[in-house]
């Protein structure tokens, strides 16, 4: 396991059957019935653990030592696991990642959004699972350079992050041999403009290719919510007529400006606002030629944006989302005008609890 915390030994030690991997990434067990979560652990494991934390409902616990492990425990490559929040399954096979976050979407959608018979599609790989992310954000205070700890505000001094592509980890080179403020940096693989964009390039085109798969031929108008600097609008110009991005970043606006065609047109405002306003725009093109992508932050839809979207009605619907929990919630609101037709997780973030979904629905009224 490398150099993982080991509890004061005056702490309560239970020996648990890890029966399931949580969303968030911490192994599940029981005692007296009593849910245990415990970090680093793989389902199947029997472990013993120490109890840190002691709910009425459920309990936290560290890790001790693996008494039966599971044919997917691997040794993690980086020195910092078990330290660093960062990564929480670099002791678990590649293959079981994939399978345990399919297994996650899934149960997330049914326990919070209360959805059954979810049509669930395979989970897309991401073609590197180290080496990948084109951005990390790191922290300095008084000299010290790195990520936070788990569990904690204090940091850990990183001098490599095997998870971040080598053009970071260059720029973290070279961050850490200069006299740093205190305060947080952000460092990127290439120049460009400094607004939001996928971290794992790989999986954000298979991201793009599978919506393109998803979207009908012969649309007319696409409303593309959240569009950033119009990384789905301007790689979809070809399918529609016309394309409208929003988003709330002045800088992404300018940005998808730059370079638009006389068929694009970009917004800044806010999304609940402008899809209100978008009826009348979308009144002029024939409703099952309309497609709106919606792909929020991790707090996922207002419900005001909820309630616009619902109005609006679009024939096709795609939800991106790097929240499941919230996904679930608003899926379950969306259900009243829309059909999910597919769910497709994508790994956008390997070694780590994070997951994106692309989900697609279609109006009722259009369903077949």
């Amino acid at each position: 396991m490398g150099d993982l915390p080991r509890e004061h030994p005056s702490l309560r030690i239970v020996d648990l059957k890890i029966q399931d991997v949580a969303f968030g990434g911490k192994g599940v067990g029981r005692e007296s019935g009593k849910a245990v979560f415990v970090p680093y652990t793989i389902d199947g494991e029997l472990v013993s653990a120490s109890i840190v934390r002691e709910k009425k409902q459920f309990a936290e616990g560290e890790l001790v030592d693996v008494r039966e492990c599971s044919p997917d425990r691997v040794q993690p490559p980086c020195p910092y696991f078990g330290r660093c929040g960062g990564c929480a399954y670099q002791h678990i096979s590649y293959e079981h990642q994939l399978a345990i976050k399919w297994r996650q979407t899934r149960d997330v959608l049914q326990r919070i959004g209360k959805l059954n018979d979810v049509p669930m599609r395979p989970i897309i790989p991401s073609p590197e699972q180290y080496g990948y992310r084109n951005r990390i954000t790191v922290h300095a205070r008084q000299g010290v350079v790195g990520f936070f700890r788990r569990d904690s505000n204090r940091l850990i001094d990183i001098e490599h992050c095997p998870i971040s592509r080598h053009e970071v980890n260059r720029a973290l080179a070279d961050l850490r041999v200069q006299n740093v403020r205190d305060g947080h940096y952000t460092l990127r693989a290439s120049s460009g403009p400094r607004v939001f964009s996928q971290t794992n390039d790989a999986v954000a085109y298979a991201l793009h290719d599978l919506i393109n798969q998803l979207i009908p031929v012969n649309q007319e108008l696409l409303i593309d919510t959240y569009c950033g600097a119009g990384f789905f609008a301007k790689r979809l110009l070809d399918k529609f007529e016309r394309v409208i991005g929003i988003d709330w970043d002045k800088f992404a606006i300018k940005a998808a400006k730059e370079n638009a065609t006389l068929k694009e047109t970009y917004i800044a405002g806010d999304v609940d606002l402008e899809l209100e306003r978008m009826g009348s725009i979308a009144s002029t093109f024939q409703r099952e030629k309309t497609t709106l992508i919606i792909d929020p932050p991790a707090t996922g839809l207002a419900a005001r944006t909820r309630e616009a979207i619902v109005d609006l009605a679009p024939t096709t619907l795609i939800y991106v989302s790097c929240n499941p929990a919230t996904l679930a919630r608003d899926l379950s609101d969306l259900q009243q005008k829309f059909r999910i037709e597919s769910v497709t997780p994508l790994d956008m973030f390997p070694q780590t609890p994070e997951i994106e979904v692309a989900v697609h629905l279609q109006a009722t009224s259009f369903a077949n």
